[in-house]
């Protein structure tokens, strides 16, 4: 090959990679609702418009769930005699696709739709796979700003990175093409290693098979688990929280500014869980800065459920605008099996985006108890900043640290049913007043951004000040049975700019 082809082949791979990933989109991870976890083909124009209306008056677009997500089910086949273009169930969504997403945009939020690399897709509708310029015209015409892709029926066009990556790249460029701003989001349920080509090409990537509302339990269609859980051929579905974390563990430095590792969505409210092992899953995902994609129905939303989806400290994590995901330092089993047979405790850190103008970063700290009965639990400032000097030689270790717990203000119950009563979406509002009013002094993400909010040390982002961790000291914490306890934690130096919250 000549050097001239070789700089061509360069040249068109790097401007792949712009037109693909730096769609200036995602640039924290994306937040939404999407309705499979909890309706599955159960769609319509109504759910989509009651649900939408919902995001807002539970104050959840002030939070920054911002997608509603259309998911598989919704189109009747093609027009022949209109380019083949994708057509709209009729039943389903009667004033048709665009007027659905009209109204959606209308709320201040963005409209996501599915699709599938393959000629069907997994609920058995016309597939992508041949028809992607076609398909992203029409999402791009409808109003679509985001696509769910998904990977059934593929044809065989799997089974390396290479064909894989192949494939999802058609669709890419296929959006680039439309002018229009259009998230995308792989669903190719982490086979073939979307974590390796992943940021060339989409916003997200699914790392594993299908999550299932369940903490642990182990089930045979989701294999590869603990130390196996690198590389899975098969990826499976019915995944437990514990099971996708694990896998996360091994990749969580492919995460990056506009591309993230997508450990599926949410479960919290789907009924599976304890409410201890609800606040424990968003918290997982909240330090892997996986996607936030609601996957319950808001229409039976209860107060418990809101709260841990409302709770800003958390959230501000997940949208921190380092961008770096959260890291397993340690792992390690223990006697207090649970049901399951599984019993492991593990230890998770990683830099936030500093809030007291230090030169050193913020950090957040998740202690994990897999096992059956509330564990002390212990991590010691050499362990938690293990990556900046081995053997306790991080400059962190010898400085004193403020511990916050980013659960302490957590909404009570009383206030997330208020604010769920007042809506006038499920329609028994009881108060006369929309869910903002009700939840008035609640953190407002549109009005100022995480980012900002966190640099201007606003509480409500900081989590409450439980005491500090002396130079070489340890964290200890009682955690509770599959639960855990999760801390911001700030250097205290002299010379500190000081914050009104303290």
């Amino acid at each position: 090959m000549s050097t001239r082809s070789i700089f061509g082949v360069l040249a068109t791979l790097l401007v792949s990679r712009v037109d693909a990933v730096n769609n200036g989109l995602a640039r924290t991870p994306q937040m939404g609702w999407d309705n499979w976890n909890a309706l599955g083909c159960d769609v319509s124009e109504e759910l989509l418009l009651q649900t939408a209306d919902l995001i807002v008056d539970y104050g959840l677009k002030d939070l920054g769930y911002q997608y509603v997500i259309l998911d598989d089910c919704w189109s009747n086949g093609r027009n022949a005699s209109d380019n083949n273009t994708l057509v709209a169930d009729a039943d389903k969504f009667p004033q048709g696709m665009k007027a659905v997403a009209d109204a959606i945009h209308d709320l201040g939020l963005k409209f996501g739709m599915y699709s599938d690399a393959g000629e069907y897709t997994c609920g058995g509708y016309a597939g992508s796979l041949g028809y992607e310029t076609v398909d992203a015209n029409y999402f791009a015409s409808v109003g679509a700003d985001y696509l769910k892709y998904d990977n059934c029926y593929n044809t065989g066009q799997a089974g390396t990175q290479y064909l894989s990556s192949q494939r999802y790249q058609v669709m890419a460029k296929a959006l680039n093409a439309t002018g229009r701003p259009i998230l995308y989001s792989l669903c190719n349920w982490g086979e073939d290693s979307p974590w390796n080509w992943g940021s060339t090409t989409a916003n997200s990537w699914r790392i594993s098979g299908d999550v299932y509302d369940s903490w642990d339990r182990p089930d045979a269609r989701c294999p590869c688990d603990g130390p196996d859980a690198f590389n899975c051929v098969l990826p499976g579905f019915h995944c437990s929280i514990v099971n996708i974390m694990n896998k996360a563990s091994f990749i969580v430095s492919k995460a990056q500014p506009g591309a993230w590792n997508d450990l599926d969505m949410l479960e919290v409210g789907n009924g599976g869980m304890t409410d201890t092992e609800y606040v424990a899953h968003f918290s997982m995902w909240a330090v892997a800065k996986s996607p936030l994609i609601l996957g319950n129905d808001l229409r039976k939303i209860q107060p418990a459920d809101l709260a841990i989806l409302s709770n800003p400290a958390v959230i501000a994590v997940n949208q921190d605008p380092l961008g770096s995901s959260a890291a397993r330092r340690w792992m390690y089993a223990t006697d207090a099996t649970d049901e399951n047979g599984v019993a492991t405790i593990q230890m998770w850190s990683g830099a936030l985006q500093s809030t007291t103008n230090s030169t050193f970063s913020d950090f957040v700290l998740l202690l994990i108890n897999g096992g059956n009965e509330t564990l002390t639990m212990n991590a010691t400032l050499a362990d938690i900043f293990i990556d900046y000097g081995t053997g306790g030689t991080a400059k962190q270790v010898s400085m004193e640290w403020e511990l916050r717990d980013l659960w302490a203000n957590r909404m009570n119950n009383a206030t997330a049913q208020a604010i769920i009563d007042a809506s006038t979406a499920t329609g028994n509002a009881t108060t006369g007043y929309n869910a903002t009013m009700v939840g008035e002094g609640r953190y407002n993400a549109t009005e100022m951004s995480y980012e900002d909010g966190l640099a201007a040390g606003r509480s409500e982002l900081l989590g409450n000040l439980t005491g500090t961790v002396k130079p070489s000291g340890t964290v200890i914490a009682d955690v509770e049975a599959h639960g855990v306890k999760m801390f911001r934690m700030r250097p205290v130096e002299t010379g500190l700019r000081k914050r009104d919250e303290l």
